[in-house]
């Protein structure tokens, strides 16, 4: 256990939300705008798990009032990723490993069959999509920029959906996916891990594009796994994170 990464985290999780204001948010539906924008930032760990959240300070921090706050946090509690403690606190969740098994068997699940159904439809143009998003993959995974690959790792996973015709479900997945994608975020920079993300990726892709069903979906079991595979490590280096 790292002293270091223990005293670090204790200092996230105790520090109130940083005063800086954000730009204001666009027209529409402010507190959709505001989930959005507080999931992000629990998902990339800049609000930390065990965190205590303020709605009059993220009112604030927004220009915003405390109905949409009230609002975007008790779509956060739905998905997991906030618990409110009545006449007491809000704070950001700790990563709950028994949800993350249960989002990786539904992604597991949903994405078995997407890979089936591209592999059995034997068109190439289908994954012309996801071959350019692996390209860009590779280019940000040579300039070691994290941020930009884990975000394109989401976009080839979504344009997978988007070929089989199901790009739906992506959205239903993700609203799960709080827990796995920060224990995701916590892994990406363990040494060989992007390479090992990118091999996968590659080798899905040449499945699919051969026609080879069984293949590509083992290296999808495979490919999905990888950070579950890790989690007793992950909790021994962040163990307030959990």
């Amino acid at each position: 256990m790292n002293c270091g990464n223990i005293m670090v985290e204790n200092l996230l999780k105790d520090a109130p939300i940083a005063k800086k204001r954000l730009p204001k948010l666009k027209r529409g539906s402010a507190s959709t705008q505001l989930h959005d924008s507080l999931r992000k930032r629990i998902i990339d760990l800049e609000l930390a798990p065990g965190q205590y959240l303020s709605r009059a300070e993220i009112a604030e921090e927004y220009g915003v009032s405390q109905t949409p706050v009230r609002d975007a946090l008790l779509k956060l509690e739905e998905e997991g990723l906030v618990d409110t403690f009545p006449q007491s606190k809000t704070e950001v969740s700790r990563i709950d490993v028994e949800q993350a098994l249960e989002t990786q068997f539904l992604r597991l699940s949903v994405e078995l069959e997407v890979t089936r159904r591209l592999a059995n439809a034997k068109d190439p143009a289908l994954t012309v999509k996801a071959h350019s998003i692996l390209a860009q993959q590779n280019a940000v995974s040579a300039a070691n920029d994290l941020d930009t690959f884990g975000k394109l790792d989401r976009d080839f996973h979504y344009a997978l959906y988007e070929a089989a015709g199901v790009a739906q479900l992506y959205g239903v997945v993700e609203a799960r996916s709080g827990h796995i994608d920060r224990l995701r975020k916590l892994n990406l920079p363990d040494p060989g891990k992007s390479a090992s993300i990118l091999d996968c990726h590659a080798r899905i892709l040449a499945c699919i594009d051969k026609g080879e069903a069984d293949t590509a979906c083992e290296v999808v079991r495979e490919h999905l796994m990888g950070t579950l595979a890790t989690v007793d490590a992950i909790r021994e280096r962040h163990p307030s994170f959990f």
